[in-house]
This record gives C-alpha cells, sequence and structure tokens, in this order.
C-alpha cells in the first residue's frame, strides 16, 4: 500500500469516526476507541475527569451505608475506569463495584438489565438507576429496575408528560438512603 493509498485510508476512517460522534452513535466499537484515546490522555495526564460537585460525597455517603454501585455507561469499560481512575478528585475507582457497557446489552434494552442483576446477584427490583435519558429509564422500567431521572444542566429537556411520570433529582443528594434496621 502507498503513502497516499495509506493516507486516503485514514482519512476514510477519521471521516468516519467523525460523522458517527456527529450522530451520536453509542456503537461498542465507537466507544472502544474512545477509550484507546482517553487512555492516552489520562495515562499522559494531559486530562482529568470532572463531576458533578454532588456526587462524589453522595456516593462515599451510598457506601459508608453498605450500598453497591455499579456504573452501566455507553461508554466502554475502560472508558469508565480512565474516568474514575484520573479524577480532579484523585482516583475514586474504588467507589465503584462493577463497570457494565454496551457489550452487557444496549441501554435502551430491557434485558441489559436483567443481566446486570442477574451478573450483580440481586434483583431487579432491589437496583436504583440513574440516568437522564427517558427512553433507558423506560426500558429499565420494563425490567423492574427503580429508575431517577438526573436533570442536570445541558441535558435534554423532558416533556410534561415525562416531567409528570419519572421521579426527578437535580442532586444526587436527592436521593435518600435506605434506613437502618
Amino acid at each position: 500500500i502507498g503513502v497516499d493509498d495509506l493516507q486516503q485510508t485514514i482519512q476514510a476512517v477519521v471521516d468516519n469516526v467523525c460523522w458517527q460522534m456527529s450522530l451520536d452513535r453509542k456503537t461498542t466499537a465507537l466507544k472502544q476507541l474512545q477509550g484507546h484515546m482517553w487512555r492516552a490522555a489520562f495515562t499522559a495526564g494531559r486530562m482529568k475527569a470532572e463531576f458533578f460537585a454532588d456526587v462524589v460525597p453522595a456516593v462515599r455517603k451510598w457506601r459508608e451505608a453498605g450500598l453497591k454501585v455499579y456504573i452501566y455507561s455507553s461508554g466502554s469499560v475502560e472508558a469508565q475506569k480512565l474516568l474514575f481512575g484520573h479524577s480532579t478528585e484523585g482516583d475514586i475507582l474504588e467507589l465503584v463495584d462493577g463497570h457494565f457497557d454496551t457489550k452487557i446489552g444496549h441501554k435502551v434494552e430491557s434485558e441489559s438489565y436483567r443481566k446486570i442483576a442477574d451478573s450483580i446477584g440481586c434483583s431487579t427490583n432491589n437496583i436504583l438507576f440513574l440516568t437522564d435519558v427517558t427512553p433507558e429509564a423506560s426500558a429499565a422500567e420494563a425490567a423492574d429496575v427503580h429508575v431517577a431521572v438526573v436533570v442536570r444542566p445541558g441535558n435534554a429537556g423532558l416533556t410534561d408528560d415525562e416531567k409528570t411520570y419519572y421521579s426527578l433529582i437535580t442532586s444526587f443528594g436527592d436521593l435518600c438512603l435506605p434506613r437502618s434496621a
């Protein structure tokens, strides 16, 4: 393969990746590529993940109360670990009991939530799923998972019906911990 052919191939791949990103595609391959790129940037110290100010203190309280915390993201497991391992709060991977990505299934498919419950060894109705995407919330509910929709600046707007139907939170601190027996 000649240099010109190689450059054309590279440009075609770059163009395809940019096209997928512009459509907000959640394909496993695209998310894996993102993970590889993030690894280089995070390990070189060029990037740090930022979380909303309420997230880490709330997760610490949940953990202290004996709750388990899992991440289910369209971002690859590798990308998730990079985010939590290289954050402005330091390495907070110890706050997460496990990670799931689209290899378990898409977030808009209820079967994915059943597979997660099976994987962590609990009933779906013992899970609270936090999301800002209502089709994901609907899929989780169809699997008998409890749901709260997180309303944050920059999120897609909700319809009046969605605002009425779903439990909405604006901060992780809005969630009440179960009382100790």
